[in-house]
């Protein structure tokens, strides 16, 4: 056991943040840890990691070698690349005996019972070992940023890379650290990576030896790295078995479950007020009724769902336009001197939804501002008249910060329009108080809220989004996918989320070294083998105890031969339990399941 931790409370003034909550993490355990934003994440792991004091219960943390992967990275302006890969993170116990053994030599004095002799061997020895056996933290985060094909600018000052660029900086020396580590914890790690660099990191953390907790909102990742799901909410913690879709799984029978014992509980005080009320009529002159009323008082009120988990988002659209909405012809941008693309080939038809991914600096968002005309372009470009055309950008340029969200609502929309808004507002959890301050106090999540509620409030035909899904919480993403997945007008995605480019876009493009591909399908339909369907469960042991076939697989069991067996598989080896086959043993590994 690594960290546990029973019972833990914590407020700040009169807001509790954490109450009663209860979480272990064990050797190689692989753990995602979701929930709305503000549900307390970052604090229980700024408990985990000692930074910050419970207010009550028992906290246990038996390991100093934790690694932690801010959601913010923060460098100094005028460091380079090379100088922030330096931090070699938490020290081996090789390490630290060079280190009291240098202080041994340097100080003069032999501790009782050694003598020069022993000091210098073992010096010696642990001296090439780390030579000959291990790279520095530096050189294997290098080797990690060879990955993400920004080992060339090493030289360069950080402040001089992009928001992607810097990211990749930061998790490759994290990664290096990680080497040493019994725990490692990721806070939002797939933020501004690259689909590439996304799916490099997943299988990276498939072969990492050590624990593992990611908080992510990224679904597509969690279903291949995690074999454990904690949800906080409401400052309440619950545990799950399994990666995320299992979880969604559960979680739906869970709230159908509480719906179902919720609606039993009000019939059932609804018909013991009945009675006491019917008592009282007949026999006024008696207390009866009072009987009835104190076992009333006595039953137990069930809790009624989140109703914010039913909510859904309706869009409006404007009247159609017609069949070609978009058509390219060897469309040229070039900007700074360099040709970001050429020749670039795009039909959008009426209907079409379409999502465009590819590298960080493939030139996505140079490509959907061409074609919006805010940046110059060369070759032919024709987009129809009929397109009432809604751009979503990253940077959330179209708000005015003076302005509260209300405000900017009420300057923006009329009639309905603004009343749907307003309702989208608390869909995506920004709470009333926030909507109240002005924008420019806001995050840049709220602030994305703030615009996709406009946007998706607004009668239009063709929507142009870029990274819309970006510091949205799980629950407002679904919310998302599902108003696009009824849309029933035209849009374009630029994501790196490939959650949200299975689940509402029926064609993918890929914009990669200045060229598009287009395919007619689903991002893992796209990618074909790799479908990023594969994902890590915690599997159960057995031993083969008397030999047999699959004639499914055609596949061969032999006596003694261990068998992993994953939870999505048992049904598959049912006929090997009936027939006692295999015998369960004790422990649990991860394994690969590809879907």
């Amino acid at each position: 056991m690594l960290i546990r931790a029973e019972g833990i409370s914590k407020s700040f003034g009169p807001k509790d943040v954490l109450k009663n909550v209860t979480i272990n993490v064990d050797d190689n355990d692989r753990i995602g840890l979701v929930g709305p934003n503000g549900a307390g994440k970052t604090t229980l792991l700024k408990m985990l990691m000692g930074e910050v004091r419970p207010d009550s219960g028992d906290l246990s943390v038996r390991t100093n070698k934790i690694v932690h992967l801010s959601q913010f990275p923060s460098f100094d302006d005028d460091t380079t690349v090379n100088e922030a890969l330096l931090d070699e993170g938490p020290r081996s116990e090789e390490q630290k005996r060079m280190d009291e053994l240098e202080a041994i030599m340097t100080s003069g004095t032999l501790p009782p019972g050694m003598d020069w002799n022993d000091v210098s061997m073992e010096y010696a020895m642990l001296q090439e070992r780390a030579v000959a056996g291990n790279k520095s933290g530096a050189e294997r985060a290098l080797d990690h940023l060879k990955q993400f094909g920004i080992d060339d600018r090493t030289e360069g000052k950080v402040s001089e890379l992009s928001g992607g660029e810097k990211a990749k900086v930061y998790l490759s020396k994290i990664l290096a650290q990680a080497e040493k580590a019994d725990l490692v914890i990721l806070d939002e790690p797939t933020n501004h990576l690259d689909i590439d660099a996304v799916e490099w990191l997943e299988d990276y953390l498939l072969d990492f030896k050590g624990a593992v907790i990611i908080v992510s909102h990224d679904r597509y990742f969690l279903d291949r790295t995690v074999t454990q799901i904690y949800e906080l909410e409401d400052g309440r913690m619950r545990h799950y078995g399994g990666n995320y879709s299992q979880f969604v799984d559960k979680k739906a029978l869970e709230l159908e479950r509480q719906r179902k014992e919720y609606e039993k509980n009000v019939k059932e005080r609804d018909r013991q007020a009945k009675i006491a009320d019917e008592q009282h009529r007949a026999l006024w002159f008696s207390s009866t009724h009072k009987t009835r009323l104190k076992m009333l008082e006595r039953m137990e009120v069930k809790e009624a769902p989140d109703k914010k988990k039913d909510l859904t988002i309706d869009i409006g659209t404007a009247q159609k336009s017609g069949k070609n909405v978009v058509i390219a012809r060897k469309l040229k941008v070039a900007r700074g001197g360099r040709t970001i693309f050429q020749d670039l080939e795009l039909d959008i038809n009426n209907g079409d939804k379409i999502g465009l991914f590819g590298p960080n600096g493939s030139g996505k968002t140079t490509l959907v501002k061409a074609m919006l005309g805010e940046i110059p372009s060369r070759g032919d470009l024709w987009v129809a008249p009929g397109a009432s055309i809604g751009y979503f950008a990253q940077g959330h340029d179209d708000l005015d910060q003076s302005l509260t969200a209300y405000e900017q609502i009420d300057k923006t929309l009329v009639g309905d329009a603004r009343a749907r808004a307003r309702s989208y507002l608390y869909r995506f959890y920004l709470s009333k108080k926030d909507a109240e301050r002005p924008i420019s106090t806001l995050s840049g999540g709220e602030r994305a809220r703030v615009s996709l509620s406009i946007l998706l409030s607004s009668d239009l035909n063709f929507l142009v989004l870029d990274e819309p899904t970006n510091y949205l919480d799980i629950m407002a993403k679904h919310a998302v996918e599902l108003s696009l997945a009824d849309y029933s007008g035209t849009f374009i995605i630029v994501t790196h989320d490939r959650y949200l480019l299975d689940s509402v876009c029926s064609k993918v493009a890929e914009l990669r070294d200045g060229q598009l591909t287009m395919f007619n399908g689903s991002y893992s339909q796209y990618k074909g083998a790799r479908s990023g369907r594969e994902a890590v469960e915690e599997a159960e042991i057995y031993k083969v105890v008397s030999g047999f076939t699959d004639w499914t697989t055609r596949r061969k069991y032999s006596t003694g031969e261990k068998v992993l067996v994953a939870p999505s598989e048992k049904a598959n080896y049912q006929w090997a339990f009936d027939n006692g086959k295999l015998r369960r043993i004790p422990g649990k590994e991860r394994k690969i399941i590809k879907r």
